[in-house]
């Protein structure tokens, strides 16, 4: 199951992930498929929601490089790509972890401290403190794979971490959305005791809870025109 949103500000803004008030629109799209299942439903519902004509885009999505090759591939172009914070930061804090061999009080002190830069702007700030702890002499093996691992992945995004411009544009900077209709669209309905579902079953409930969810449910029963 691939899912997927788009939703619109009150300025003409685009953009995938959890607006909060801000948005005055949101669209759910999600296949029983692969990710260029995905790819092609979510490029048909970003043109009709604007995609090619809206002031603003915002891509935003966890480290997932099936989720960031549609990115490249489909919507770089028109739209600024931001990894989700929580998820960098969830990243972080294993890095840090396995620095000082768990989470000790000196793990939560470099980890607030390099948090804290992330959020407000110092992301190279962060890439660089990283870079030096694997200078460190002595380091045992563990941590510095993980410090290694931590360090690529903020270099792999390093265009995708202007979380303090895209707060002082109001814009969000996690994806919860999406992961929070993971639960309310499909496990609720779809993961029930005992439910059973055949492909041809489980397609066409999850097209009709999509319509209901994006307000185009009556129209598939509208009466055809005389």
């Amino acid at each position: 199951m691939r899912l997927g949103s788009f939703q619109i500000g009150e300025n003409g803004e685009v953009c995938s992930g959890d607006f909060g008030e801000f948005c005055s629109g949101l669209d759910m799209v999600a296949v029983l498929g692969d990710i260029d299942a995905l790819q092609l439903r979510l490029r048909w519902l970003a043109i009709t929601q604007g995609l090619l004509t809206a002031r603003r885009v915002v891509w935003i999505s966890d480290g997932a490089r099936g989720l960031w090759r549609i990115y490249e591939t489909s919507f770089a172009s028109h739209a600024k790509g931001i990894l989700d914070f929580y998820h960098a930061a969830q990243h972080l804090w294993q890095g840090v972890q396995d620095r000082f061999g768990g989470p000790t009080v000196k793990a939560y002190a470099w980890f607030s401290e390099l948090r804290h830069k992330l959020r407000h702007g110092e992301h190279c700030a962060v890439i660089d403190d990283i870079q030096r702890a694997l200078q460190l002499t002595g380091l045992p093996r563990n941590a510095r794979e993980s410090l290694t691992k931590l360090y690529a992945y903020l270099v792999t995004h390093k265009e995708h971490l202007d979380y303090k411009k895209m707060k002082q544009l109001g814009m969000p900077i996690g994806s919860g959305m999406v992961e929070s209709a993971c639960k309310w669209l499909i496990q609720q309905r779809f993961k029930g005791v005992g439910m059973r579902w055949s492909e041809d079953g489980f397609n066409h409930l999850l097209h009709l809870r999509l319509a209901w969810v994006n307000g185009t449910f009556d129209s598939f029963f509208s009466s055809p025109k005389s």
